[in-house]
């Protein structure tokens, strides 16, 4: 189908319509919607996975492992909270509104939403976003990516085939259909990709006040620490582990490493050793290694590793044709360098050391630059990392693990500054796509005169006396 502005504008209209007709407040609906979700979710399995095969060369496995089972763990989570979260809330009102006793707070949902999503994991940064909306008593306009043109197609399939374009419906197409969606009224925008382009759909959005939330990536390179009292085979075979998952392509990846220059050497051999356990020793020839998303992507990772190639330690070669590179580690590389200073979003994985006694200079330099999607250390001194934890500014991060954070129920997911705004997950995106009502009941009984004229004389100074007992 081709999207026009008429087309686009006629979608939005149909879901604002039915949105107004009040169906989507109803809880219970709303669980029926997210279970029919996640029925869709098993049924379209199998032509999910070939789709990301076909734009990622992932994996069967890997594909339900980080796309498609976590889409049916946070619908799980959402269906068990989501009356207890929709529930209003009572609060007694307080003495400064006497007579009146009862306030209540609705979660009110936004209206109609926008989702854009992108390649890198575009079914869980798809459906699990909608999952949010839905939960929230919203309806979606999905605009996809049009770099996984497969797996936009297969999502497609899957949302027409179980709800009505009025409800939810997907969109394909590149930039200029994007600019089209954000031409029109949206009441929420959810965007996942570039902080470049993120501040271009705040831009849009600011034309109708439209309430933003953005999940970016780490824009000056997501850090991970190793310090000297690591357990340095542990350490290397989770960080491997992470950076061959979707070739790199991923928002809270490992963007650089430092390492205490005391055990540099001995971690940059087991690195090694963990990659080819993993994958072999020529992963861009193995069938189960992801590819990059396009031929310039592709480039663009090949270039960057022929400019650094006399400190090439590790990989360094891919294969053009199917567009995989293999994990490739840069050593040494000083923390001002331009490869540590923004998203490399591939394989390679530059490598900065540092004196293990120094280490609040890294830890300065990472608080200098743009606040990280994700931050990772690995250490034995649970002390020491407590404190970097509850001191820096970052989305969120693991002490001695990776990625495993995004993945706790009841935890949000999000940014901060330039890695984005908003969070989700669970009752996280039950808020974010809610907007709380307060409403106060009146009596029309026993009103006091307090708040009203005269301000002055003995009546006045009887009123303040009262009203400085009643902030108490």
């Amino acid at each position: 189908m081709e999207y026009t502005k008429e087309s686009i504008h006629d979608i939005v209209l149909a879901q604002r319509k039915f949105f107004r007709t009040g169906k989507t407040l109803d809880v219970n609906w709303r669980i029926r919607q997210l279970l029919r979700l996640k029925q869709a979710l098993i049924t379209h399995q199998k032509e999910l996975q070939d789709a990301l095969y076909e734009d990622l060369r992932k994996s069967p496995l890997e594909a339900y492992l980080v796309d498609i089972g976590p889409v049916i763990v946070e619908i799980n989570e959402i269906v068990k909270g989501l009356k207890k979260w929709a529930k209003p809330e009572k609060h007694f009102s307080g003495l400064m509104c006497f007579p009146s006793t009862s306030t209540t707070v609705y979660k009110m949902p936004y209206g109609v939403s926008l989702i854009i999503s992108p390649f890198n994991f575009p079914v869980v940064l798809t459906l699990g976003v909608l999952a949010a909306s839905i939960c929230g008593g919203n309806t979606a306009v999905i605009k996809a990516s049009s770099k996984s043109a497969a797996t936009t197609e297969a999502l497609k399939k899957l949302i027409a085939d179980t709800f009505p374009e009025k409800f939810a419906t997907v969109i394909g197409g590149g930039h200029d259909i994007a600019d089209i969606c954000l031409d029109e009224r949206f009441d929420k925008i959810f965007y996942t990709g570039s902080p470049q382009v993120a501040k271009h759909v705040m831009e849009r959005a600011s034309q109708n006040l439209t309430s933003v939330a953005l999940e970016l990536g780490g824009e000056t390179g997501n850090w991970a620490i190793v310090r000297k009292d690591t357990n340095l085979k542990d350490t290397a075979r989770k960080i491997a582990f992470f950076k061959l998952c979707n070739a790199g392509q991923i928002c809270i990846n490992i963007n650089q490493i430092a390492v205490a220059e005391e055990v540099a050497d001995k971690f940059l051999e087991e690195l090694k050793k963990q990659f080819i356990r993993m994958i072999g020793k020529e992963p861009e020839n193995n069938p189960d290694y992801p590819k990059l998303i396009t031929s310039k992507a592709y480039e663009k990772c090949e270039k960057l590793a022929k400019e650094y190639s006399d400190r090439v330690v590790f990989g360094g070669k891919g294969n053009a044709e199917t567009r995989c590179f293999a994990p490739t580690i840069i050593y040494p590389v000083d923390a001002y360098e331009d490869i540590v200073q923004h998203e490399l979003f591939c394989p390679i994985l530059p490598i900065v050391p540092f004196k293990d006694e120094e280490v609040d200079k890294i830890l300065d330099i990472i608080a200098e630059r743009e606040h990280p999607l994700a931050m990772y250390l690995f250490t034995s001194d649970m002390k020491w990392a407590d404190k970097v934890m509850s001191t820096q500014q970052y989305g969120g991060g693991c002490i001695n693990e990776v990625v495993l954070h995004m993945m706790v129920k009841g935890v949000p997911f999000n940014g901060t500054g330039h890695s984005g705004m908003g969070a989700y997950h669970g009752e996280w995106g039950f808020r974010e796509f809610t907007h709380p009502q307060t409403v106060l009941k009146g009596k029309t009984h026993f009103n006091l005169p307090l708040r009203e004229h005269p301000y002055s004389g003995a009546k006045g100074k009887l009123k303040m006396k009262l009203l400085k007992g009643f902030e108490k």
